[in-house]
């Protein structure tokens, strides 16, 4: 038997199975052949991965591509899967009034798989100097769940930013009718935390199995930790009923010192996402990869990771249908290739820093194409 290709001897995770082992992995068109040893020998091309990790395609859960038309979207090609993201969600840009656009414009010429989280207001997040639900009225629930109706292979949940320069002090009524709608088109809802007008377990309390509270690290007012640093009850309550917590970087929202402390108490984000939009792409984010280097070097290991940037969103997204987040025998070749770069030292969101190696896409398959890469936004 001959491959294509064959990306030779780098630890191979397997997320679904929690388990990594040193093999080859061989591709033939758009599928994964074999995986196992000495299978180099069979092959057209050889891509020499010893000492790299060679995962599923990474699925990056929340990010903001709406190019051109938001003042926060990056295009989504450039900023992901040049650089190791194969499928990604936007997370609240569009609106059910721009939708359209997006789908047109964005997702149908990407050659990344890519879907979304609809804002629950139909002007979506347009410029983030204007809060898109000040007008409550913006939040109109049958435009909303008509483009979900409409379009259930990109929209994939709904998002609330609950920011009180978002929301105001109307924020309980405006997360009611936000679950209200994303319960009727059956949808997990994405909720934005950081300065929000009440603390956190207000917010948690409302809150269903499935949906996700994204920026889980974030070090503005009412986050996860108490005034001690420990984990507050009510987070480790609300995680046991089944709500999900996504690390989300952002430009203002990764804190190394809530993150440090919250990983040391086994408190790992459901989600690793680093929440690229055009106002962070060129630091302090940067890209997927960069955010999980800082939280592998405040406590994660790979084994954690994998799965927090594989199989766990690609399920949270419905992707898991389509093989992505998965590295299998038989299934389609989405992978990515990291590799270990010399310690850098990268910031949080804010104005702390740590020193520690990078993670470096080496090579990348999207339905077993090699994805041309692009350097790290970070280099001078």
């Amino acid at each position: 038997m001959s491959f294509d290709l064959v990306l030779a001897g780098g630890t191979v995770f397997d997320p679904v199975a929690g388990t990594s082992r040193v093999a080859d992995v061989a591709v033939t068109g758009d599928r994964v052949a074999r995986i196992g040893p000495s299978l180099a020998s069979a092959a057209g091309e050889v891509v020499d991965c010893a000492g790299a990790y060679v995962l599923p395609g990474l699925v990056e859960a929340h990010t903001h591509v709406f190019a051109d038309v938001s003042k926060v979207g990056a295009p989504p090609d450039e900023a992901h899967l040049r650089r190791g993201v194969v499928a990604a969600a936007d997370a609240g840009t569009v609106g059910a009034s721009t939708f359209a656009a997006f789908q047109k414009y964005v997702v149908a010429p990407s050659e990344m798989r890519l879907v979304n989280f609809l804002n629950v207001s139909v002007l979506g997040l347009i410029d983030f100097r204007f809060g898109e639900l000040l007008n409550p009225d913006t939040l109109v629930p049958d435009d909303a769940i008509e483009v979900a109706r409409s379009n259930p292979g990109t929209v994939r949940g709904f998002k609330i930013r609950l920011s009180e320069d978002v929301v105001g002090h109307a924020w309980r009524p405006l997360l009611k009718t936000s679950l209200d709608v994303a319960g009727e088109a059956g949808l997990p809802l994405m909720v934005h935390i950081g300065e929000t007008p009440e603390p956190l377990p207000y917010v948690l309390e409302m809150l269903r199995p499935g949906d996700i509270v994204s920026h889980c690290y974030t070090g503005k007012p009412y986050g996860i930790l108490d005034a001690a640093g420990r984990v507050l009850p009510e987070v480790l309550d609300a995680r046991a009923r089944g709500v999900l917590f996504d690390s989300a970087h952002g430009r203002s929202n990764l804190s190394f010192a809530v993150a440090r402390p919250a990983i040391a108490q086994g408190f790992l984000p459901d989600l690793l996402t680093s929440d690229t939009s055009a106002r962070n792409w060129r630091g302090p984010v940067f890209d997927l990869v960069t955010s999980m280097a800082k939280l592998r070097a405040l406590g994660m290991t790979m084994a954690q990771i994998a799965p927090r940037v594989t199989i766990a969103p690609a399920r949270v997204l419905g992707l898991d249908a389509e093989g992505y987040g998965t590295l299998v025998e038989g299934g389609p070749a989405h992978v990515t290739v990291l590799a270990d770069t010399a310690a850098t030292v990268l910031p949080d969101a804010a104005g702390g820093s740590i020193e520690a190696p990078r993670l470096e896409p080496l090579a990348v398959l999207h339905h077993g194409r090699r994805v041309e890469l692009a350097p790290w936004r970070g280099l001078p």
